[in-house]
C-alpha cells in the first residue's frame, strides 16, 4: 500500500524533477505532486510525494523533516485524507442538524423589540457657557419674522 507524504515550506522555484531528485537516496518516489495555483500557474509552496512502501516513507519522513532544500527547512509529514479525515480533533462532539436543534432559552436569546435608545451627552453642556461674553454683544441677528413685516408692506396695502 503506497503511502502519501505532505512536504511543506518548498521554495516556489522548486520544479518537480528537481524535488524528486532530492527525495530519491532514501526511495524511488512513485509520484510528486506539485499544485500549482490557479490564476497565476505558479507553484504554491507545498507538493504531495507517494511511495511505495511505508517503511521507505517513515524514512524520508525521519531524514527530511526540517532538512534544507534550496534554502529552506522542508517541513515532511504524512499527509492527512482530503476533507480532513475524522472529525474527532478534541473539539467536542458535532452538532446536530439545523432542523433538529433545541431552540435556545429564554435569557440566551438577545433583546426582544426595538432596540432602546440610550440619552445621551450634548455637544455643550446646559451649564457651560461657550461663547465669549463679548461676542453676544457685537452679534446681530436678523430677525426675519420681525423685520419683513415692516419691508413687505407696500403702499396698496394701506
Amino acid at each position: 500500500m503506497s503511502v502519501r507524504l505532505f512536504i511543506g515550506n518548498l521554495p516556489y522555484a522548486a520544479s518537480e524533477a528537481e524535488l524528486r531528485e532530492h527525495l530519491s537516496s532514501v526511495g524511488v518516489p512513485s509520484q510528486v505532486v506539485l499544485p500549482v495555483d490557479r490564476e497565476t500557474g505558479r507553484p504554491r509552496g507545498f507538493a504531495f510525494v507517494d511511495y511505495a512502501d511505508r517503511a521507505v516513507a517513515e524514512e524520508a519522513i525521519r531524514r527530511y523533516d526540517q532538512q534544507p532544500f534550496k534554502g529552506r527547512p522542508l517541513a515532511v509529514s504524512e499527509a492527512r485524507p482530503p476533507g480532513g479525515g475524522s472529525r474527532n480533533r478534541n473539539f467536542g462532539p458535532d452538532a446536530p442538524p439545523k432542523n433538529k436543534r433545541k431552540p435556545p432559552r429564554k435569557d440566551e436569546r438577545g433583546p426582544k423589540g426595538p432596540i432602546k435608545e440610550r440619552p445621551v451627552g450634548r455637544l455643550y453642556d446646559a451649564d457651560e457657557d461657550w461663547r465669549s461674553p463679548d461676542e453676544d454683544k457685537d452679534v446681530e441677528v436678523d430677525n426675519v419674522a420681525t423685520s419683513a413685516k415692516d419691508d413687505d408692506v407696500t403702499d396698496d396695502d394701506k
